[in-house]
């Protein structure tokens, strides 16, 4: 895994220490997982923007409103 160096204003630290504590180990993990959900949130926001200036038309778009057509390849769930 690679590392980062990263500075951080004192208020945001306290904050961050106060939710994951560097001595908990958790500070780490904390980051990692607001980056990821950062460039998530980034991606599904370029391709709604991408979708927005060339929405699908009807006829360029796969029928997935007819299940029936597609269930037979569906994996069985939930047999109890």
């Amino acid at each position: 895994m690679s590392q980062v160096l990263s500075d951080f204003d004192d208020a945001t630290l306290r904050a961050v220490d106060r939710i994951a504590p560097a001595a908990k180990r958790k500070r780490a993990d904390f980051i990692r997982q607001a980056v990821k959900d950062a460039i998530f949130r980034e991606e599904t926001a370029r391709m709604r923007e991408t979708y927005r200036l060339q929405p699908d038309s009807a006829e360029d778009a796969d029928s997935w409103d007819l299940p029936k057509e597609w269930d037979g390849d569906a994996p069985e769930r939930n047999k109890a």
